[in-house]
Parts: C-alpha cells; structure tokens; sequence
C-alpha cells in the first residue's frame, strides 16, 4: 500500500447526541473536521501547507475527542489516521482504539511478513522507473554465463536514468551468473524482462529492493522476490502487529 502525502483515514464517533455533533462541527480546525451524516472525524478537503502536520493533526483529534463527553466514550468505534511528516521521512498512524484510547506508532517498514502477489510485466510498478533505487543479489543459470553477464552489465550501464550513482556488477561465477545492486538507478522492469529471457528456466533467485530516488518516505518502497522458479511483487508492512492490507 502507498499512502497519499499529507494525511488521510478517519475516526467513528459513533452516535452523538445533537449539542455535542453542533460543538464538533463548530470547532476551527486546520486538517480535521466533524462530518455529521457520517458521524466522523475525517480530514478536510482543503488542506493547510504551513502548519506543521503531525503535532497540529494530533493536537485537532485529541481536541475534538475531548469535546466527547466521557459517558459517551464506550459509544467511539475508533479508526486511524496516516500522516507523512513534511520535515522527515516518517509515516505516522495515529490510531484511536473502541472506547476513545490514542496511541501513535512510527512505521518501520519490513518485508519478512508483507503480502505478495505474482509479479507481471503487464502491471505498472509503484515507482516511476527513472526514479527508482536499486539494491539486492540475483543469481541465474544461463546458457553462456559470461554472454549472459555482459549483457546484463550492458543493459545497466546504458540506461539512460537521472541519478549516475551506484554499482551494479554482473559477473559469470562457476558456471552461473550473479548480479549484485547496489543504489542503482534502473528501471526494475526492464532488469526483470532482461533475467526473465537469460535465466534457465526456473533458475533466478534473489531479490530486488527497489525504494525512490525522488522522495524517500517510508512506504516508497517495495520488493521483487525471486523463489521457488517465480518471481513476486512484494510490498512492505508498516506496523508490527498485522501484515499491510
């Protein structure tokens, strides 16, 4: 998943009654607003750019939950908001548990339990090619090894992208080919089309962490794993207790 830029989620309330839905609709507010028909704290339309996000949008919730009052709290379902920080590159949750409890997690991308799906050249990639960061280990039998390598190296060292930094090497090791990434400016579906036609079939393993050049917040990222003769699409998790949804 690849969350939008700024902030975005909303927070049930549940059911108010109508002096405390009047005082949540009256209230100022930069990011957050108090949606009555669906009773709940939801991010406004127009967006401010120089408030600083996360201390104004935790500030705005925690006021307007506090406008609540305690007997009503068992009546909050609860939901989440997810914030990108404008000065790091941090992807905030805010979640607000049944009941009114807020807790706030920091995202630490993982790709041990993340979902995956069977990659595809016909699927476009979450990055732009001409942005993406290459790094990760590739091993393939071939045909002719070293023919192999050379046009592997080929293919890297001619594409045309905007960031010449980084090493990828391609070498014919005992009778196999290895590829080895690392902050690599390269459109990973041409990498993935040029292994798929030299690899012996059922050969490549290894994987391809592919983050961005252009932007380098937390969910900019994502995985090509290649197991078990296949190759799969691989998009991080965030949040220690559930896998991405």
């Amino acid at each position: 998943m690849f969350y939008e830029e700024g902030c975005q989620g909303r927070v049930l309330v549940g059911n108010l009654p109508p002096d405390v839905r009047r005082r949540l609709s009256a209230l100022p507010g930069e990011w957050l607003e108090f949606d009555q028909p669906a009773g709940a704290i939801v991010v406004r339309h127009v967006q401010p750019t120089a408030a600083p996000t996360l201390p104004t949008i935790a500030a705005e919730l925690v006021r307007m939950l506090g406008e609540i009052p305690v007997e009503l709290h068992a009546g909050i379902d609860g939901g989440e908001l997810f914030v990108h920080t404008e000065d790091t590159p941090h992807l905030v949750r805010i979640r607000v548990a049944r009941g009114g409890g807020v807790r706030l997690d920091w995202a630490q991308p993982g790709f041990d339990t993340g979902r995956r799906r069977p990659y595809t050249s016909a699927e476009p990639t979450p990055i732009e090619g001409v942005y993406c960061r290459l790094n990760g280990t590739v091993t393939l039998a071939a045909g002719d090894p070293a023919a192999a390598a050379r046009q592997l190296q080929k293919t890297a060292d001619t594409y045309e992208g905007l960031y010449p930094e980084g090493d990828f090497a391609a070498s014919a090791e005992s009778g196999s080919v290895r590829v080895a990434l690392r902050d690599v400016n390269l459109d990973p579906r041409l990498l993935v089309a040029q292994l798929d036609t030299l690899a012996t079939r059922g050969s490549l393993r290894g994987t391809i962490d592919v983050s961005s050049f252009d932007d380098r917040r937390p969910d900019d990222r994502f995985r090509i794993l290649f197991q078990d003769g296949k190759a799969w699409l691989q998009e991080p998790y965030f949040w220690p207790e559930s896998p991405t949804p």
